[in-house]
């Protein structure tokens, strides 16, 4: 499997130039905002959603200023739920630093939020950009029902599968999709060819996100274990959700009593962890993982083949066999 930094080699060029753009679009005349701005740049990830962008703008035609608006607007948007997320979450840390809320508390980092909602609504309407606003704005609508569809659920803690499928759908899959759709639409690509592009981004965004659910049954390499982060967080898994789907009712009321009440008995949740795996959430859930990668190269590989569709075949694998 390629490095992410390999994959991203043919577009390195694009994600410089997004990066002094994206910095300047977060620019105020207010000299708070810019030290949390730039605080949050230095926190930036591994850049996964701009690649998604130009690589499909790359795949239907040449990439414009439009795609770096594209990109910006995704990250600019994105990063104002995060910054929210993190204050409902009361979370304080991200990415292993300190979040916006854990230095400068809820007020600010609510504001500033608002902030950068409001600098990505005005970067698309300033250059207008009604195509891509309107997909970004679906897909922030779409992850907001998500989490409140996966706060209601949890109260219950037995969820089924398809809810399951609804809410990763929602949370995290629209938007990759909305990646996709924004670098097609960025180029000129007709209505039919983003809305494929949508739907290859769901499918791949649906992967990512069961990858994400089978890092908590692997092995720490500091301790050694499993951490179960997600048990002691009350988060219902797919590999999980599969182990109640096979437990007759006593197993399942230990199961859920186990997540509800007693994530921070290290020795019950590990009990829970082996359970897991012996019963075979783990296979069951990669099986899923599978199934959902190939549909997305199978729906690339209808797109006309030149080396940003090959580019995103390898984004693609990297995104379901990733150790990070």
């Amino acid at each position: 499997m390629n490095t992410l930094e390999q994959i991203k080699a043919p577009i390195q060029k694009h994600i410089d130039l997004f990066e002094g753009k994206f910095r300047k679009s977060m620019k105020s005349s207010v000299p708070l905002l810019n030290t949390i701005t730039q605080y949050i740049i230095k926190r930036k990830g591994k850049q996964i959603r701009p690649m998604f962008v130009f690589f499909s703008a790359g795949l239907c035609g040449e990439v414009s200023e439009s795609t770096y608006r594209a990109a910006s607007l995704i990250e600019l948007l994105h990063t104002a739920t995060l910054v929210h997320d993190d204050v409902v979450d009361d979370s304080n840390l991200r990415r292993g630093f300190f979040s916006l809320n854990a230095l400068w508390k809820n007020k600010i980092s609510v504001l500033v939020g608002d902030y950068l909602l409001s600098r990505g609504l005005l970067l698309a309407l300033e250059n207008e950009e009604f195509q891509l606003l309107k997909i970004v704005s679906n897909a922030v609508h779409e992850m907001s029902e998500g989490e409140l569809l996966q706060i209601e659920k949890a109260r219950h803690l037995d969820i089924q599968e398809d809810i399951y499928f609804e809410i990763i759908r929602k949370k995290t899959a629209t938007l990759i999709a909305s990646c996709c759709a924004c670098g097609g639409a960025s180029v000129g690509a007709s209505p039919e060819t983003v809305q494929k592009l949508w739907q290859f981004g769901v499918y791949v965004g649906i992967a990512f996100q069961i990858k994400d659910d089978l890092f908590d049954y692997e092995k720490n390499k500091a301790t050694g274990k499993p951490d179960g982060i997600d048990i002691r967080d009350q988060k219902m898994t797919l590999p999980l959700i599969y182990l109640l789907s096979k437990s007759d009712f006593f197993e399942k009321r230990w199961i859920i009593n186990t997540v509800k009440n007693h994530g921070s008995d290290a020795e019950r949740v590990n009990s829970l962890v082996e359970k897991v795996v012996n019963e075979g959430g783990i296979a069951y859930a990669r099986e899923r993982m599978l199934e959902y990668r190939t549909k997305a190269l199978d729906l690339l590989m209808t797109f006309p083949d030149n080396h940003f569709r090959e580019s995103l075949s390898q984004l693609v694998t990297f995104t379901t066999e990733r150790n990070i």
